[in-house]
Parts: structure tokens; sequence; C-alpha cells
């Protein structure tokens, strides 16, 4: 049996103001609405050809983010009043080289959206 090959789509929900949540993906994040439909109420982002698909009446979810230099990033974000529930923290030791190259570093940082989702920021080093 066929194994899926790679993340389409991640559905996130979109809070009780849409404007705000994607105004928080673009202003935080740097990331662009790819398209917006109301009614009913939906809009994408595109990331690394992966949809985030932004709508009401879903639970709060949580979607990964690769990123580079993810101290800096913190670091300005955090200076311009951007919470994060989580500063960056070495979560994993790859020694053998299972997620990646072997012996780099996996590190996140966590943030949330108005709307709730979580947000995990990654960085390999």
């Amino acid at each position: 049996m066929r194994r899926p090959q790679a993340l389409r789509q991640v559905a996130l929900a979109a809070g009780r103001d849409i404007d705000a949540t994607l105004a928080f993906w673009l202003d935080v994040l740097g990331l662009p609405v790819h398209a917006r439909y109301d009614p009913p109420g939906i809009a994408f982002i595109v990331v690394g050809g992966v949809r985030l698909f932004f709508t009401g009446g879903i639970p709060q979810a949580t979607v990964y983010l690769d990123i580079d230099d993810l101290d800096s990033f913190y670091e300005i974000a955090s200076d311009n009043g951007v919470a994060f529930t989580t500063a960056p923290t070495l979560v994993h030791r790859d020694a053998a080289g299972e997620f990646g190259p072997a012996g780099e570093s996996e590190w996140m940082a966590f943030l949330k959206d108005p709307a709730g989702n979580t947000i995990g920021l990654v960085e390999r080093r």
C-alpha cells in the first residue's frame, strides 16, 4: 500500500475575526493571503506549496513552519510586541539523522495567532 508523500493542506481556525487572524499571519510571519472567498468566509495562505486553510467552525490547530535564524526572528518579533508561549528551545538532538542531517539539532519557538491556533517555528542547526 502506498503512503502519502506530501502535506497538501492544514485546516486552521479563523476565529471570530478572520481579518485579524489573516493580518497576524501577514504582519508577524510575512505570509500573504493567497485566496479568499466571502461568503463563506474562508481563506488560504500557501507556505512552501502547502495550503493553510482558514475557516470557522473547527477547533484550533498547530502548524509547524520551518524558519531560518529563529533567534533573530524571536528577538525582532518580541521587540515588536509579539507574545510567544515558548522562547526558542532545543527540542531534539538528531545524532542519527532521523529527521534531517545527522548531527543537527532541532529548535522550536511557539506563538498563537488571534484565533488561538498554535504556530511552531522550527529551525535545524
